[in-house]
């Protein structure tokens, strides 16, 4: 197995949207890793996430955990995170556990983009 990385990069005017794009499996050996992205985020009160995950294989319940847990948080900040390009075995997943409900996701990351540039994000 590949090891574990966290790319991040930003869009928009002021770079106010933050891409977050973890490689590999998140499981319980990677999952920290992630969670601690996304709190660096949200203390430098960045909350238009976009998590990108078109090079992640596998996400486990500590995965999602990650996803949902400062959700309200973000939200009401005015922001949001959301995910993207999710593989079909990761999207299963998504919909099998309903994490629709809490999470918006977009097929590609172009589409994620332009939610937070409507009037939605």
């Amino acid at each position: 197995m590949d090891q574990f990385k966290i790319d991040v990069s930003y869009d928009g005017s002021d770079n106010e949207i933050v891409v977050v794009a973890p490689h590999g499996y998140i499981d319980a050996t990677t999952y920290l890793d992630l969670e601690k992205e996304i709190l660096k985020l949200l203390s430098e009160e960045r909350y238009k996430i976009i998590v990108y995950l078109t090079h992640c294989e596998y996400v486990n319940s500590a995965g999602w955990g990650v996803f949902i847990r400062e959700i309200k948080d973000i939200r009401q900040h005015h922001g949001d995170l959301v995910l993207a390009d999710m593989s079909p075995d990761v999207h299963l997943v998504y919909e099998k556990m309903e994490f629709s409900k809490i999470l918006k996701s977009f097929s590609s990351l172009q589409e994620s983009v332009s939610y937070f540039y409507s009037d939605n994000g």
